[in-house]
């Protein structure tokens, strides 16, 4: 049988991760990552072999980085391409596991675009956009709410009256699974446990953030709700506020729900209490320079994110470690370090050498020894869509 070539998109609120792959290979072919999208630092850049490249997007949003990005795989290809797999938020109650996506799914994925107003449409382009350019090929869905399908009721029950979830499906469905599934898996591996035997915090942070506790390799809980906007505070979104704001700005203000609704998924976050940007780089740098702003939502993001961390402990029977990924958790050891501070009461004590060497890919612990473990493990979610979509190809 030939070796199948298998595309990955993954379109984020403000990024585009891709990656060319063959299931007889270990690595991609191809792989990169578009940036900083509709802002003025907007860059794509791309690795083949040891080849690497990337070019200044100036501003452009994700139709126009697809229009770059796509010619790139097929110059890349080496035979045939036999399926993309698709990175897609939110897929409700109605998707449990990855699926080959047809119109009727697509009408599912648009119909749950409100859920998660800033993926759902941006995942929508990539696939729209590679359907396009490849009609005759499989294009599998990947749901990043497949996950957390395994919460128990007590933790994706909201406590509002009961039709509003068995008419209107209104719960907890949590978001970043296929990168909580991942590392999990690997924190397992490099750890000498079993996954059906080890116990996991993991925290994925980025532009987006979420926490979930992992039991014996299922997700338990995680803090990300109906959608992406509840729970830590994040690059432009709010995360948790009180649920009478919204009647409160009405009446207080006269703001509507749709302006109230895109303060708190744009102009909220790191954005919002820094009054300067959503990159963490930018305001640790500004932080240093002495900046309020950049060190207030600092110690608000790596605060809340200590105190979701302590709250999810108490869906696991035991704690075998803590993982930071995503792009903040993989290359921020001050965000690293001020949030393990706030998590005294469970024993942990970081390696300040460790830490500071975990970055741009390096993978490995960071505690101390004779403490709870803490591991910076960086996310790939690219190939964990690869297995998946093979997978629904049979």
């Amino acid at each position: 049988m030939t070796a199948r070539n298998i595309l990955v998109i993954n379109c984020g609120s403000s990024s585009i991760k891709f990656a060319l792959a063959c299931e007889a290979r270990e690595g991609f072919i191809l792989h990169g990552l578009a940036e900083r999208l509709g802002e003025p630092g907007a860059v794509l850049a791309w690795q083949q072999g040891d080849l690497r490249d990337s070019i200044d997007l100036q501003g452009a949003g994700h139709e126009a980085a697809l229009a770059h990005l796509l010619p790139l795989v097929e110059k890349a290809l080496d035979g045939p391409l036999h399926a993309i797999g698709h990175r897609v938020v939110h897929g409700g109650e109605r998707f449990t596991q990855a699926c080959r996506i047809d119109a009727e799914v697509l009408r599912a994925i648009r119909d749950t675009a409100p859920l998660a107003p800033l993926h759902n449409p941006a995942n929508l382009l990539g696939i729209d956009a590679a359907m396009a350019l490849y009609p005759q090929l499989p294009h599998i869905a990947v749901f990043d709410t497949a996950f957390h399908q395994s919460l128990p009721p007590r933790a994706y029950r909201y406590a509002v009256p009961e039709p509003l979830y068995s008419e209107q499906h209104v719960r907890r469905y949590g978001f970043h699974g296929t990168s909580h599934r991942y590392v999990c898996h690997r924190a397992a591996e490099i750890s000498g446990l079993a996954l059906g035997d080890s116990n996991w915090l993991s925290a994925h942070l980025g532009n987006g953030s979420s926490t979930c506790a992992i039991a014996n390799g299922q997700s338990r809980d995680t803090s990300m709700g109906l959608t992406p906007l509840e729970g830590l505070m994040m690059g432009t979104r709010s995360g948790d506020v009180d649920p009478n704001l919204h009647s409160h700005l009405a009446r207080t203000l006269g703001w509507s729900l749709e302006r109230i609704d895109h303060m708190l998924n744009h102009d909220s976050g790191l954005l919002g209490l820094s009054g300067l940007s959503n990159d963490m780089r930018t305001l640790e740098h500004a932080r240093d320079q002495g900046h309020a702003g950049a060190a207030l939502a600092i110690e608000v993001f790596c605060y809340r994110l200590a105190k979701s961390l302590a709250a999810m402990t108490c869906a696991l029977p035991r704690l075998d470690g803590i993982i930071f990924t995503g792009g903040i958790g993989e290359n921020s050891p001050l965000v690293r370090n001020l949030t393990v501070r706030h998590l005294h009461v469970l024993n942990l004590e970081l390696d300040g050498e460790a830490n500071a060497r975990c970055v741009r890919g390096v993978e490995g612990p960071i505690h101390l020894a004779g403490h709870p473990r803490v591991l910076v493990i960086p996310t790939n979610e690219e190939r964990q869509i690869v297995l998946d979509t093979l997978a629904v190809l049979g």
